[in-house]
């Protein structure tokens, strides 16, 4: 299963993008924020913006983490 690495709404406050910004300058939707939230994995073009903001690269948001249920060995 992918998941974060990180607090994506910590480390974006953290970079200076309060809740408050993120709203008001229309970052993310309403439902997006909600995902980060829930620890829930969002689009691809979400992951874009977040790596513009964070000035950062896919990987160091995102981790691959093998579950029992996919495990075919």
């Amino acid at each position: 299963m992918i998941k974060y690495k990180i607090d994506v709404l910590n480390t974006l406050k953290n970079k200076g993008y309060s809740g408050y910004r993120v709203k008001k300058d229309k970052l993310f939707s309403g439902s997006t924020l909600q995902k980060f939230r829930n620890n829930e994995i969002v689009a691809i073009e979400n992951i874009d913006r977040l790596c513009y903001l964070l000035e950062c690269q896919p990987g160091d948001i995102l981790e691959y983490v093998p579950d029992e249920e996919n495990n075919t060995e």
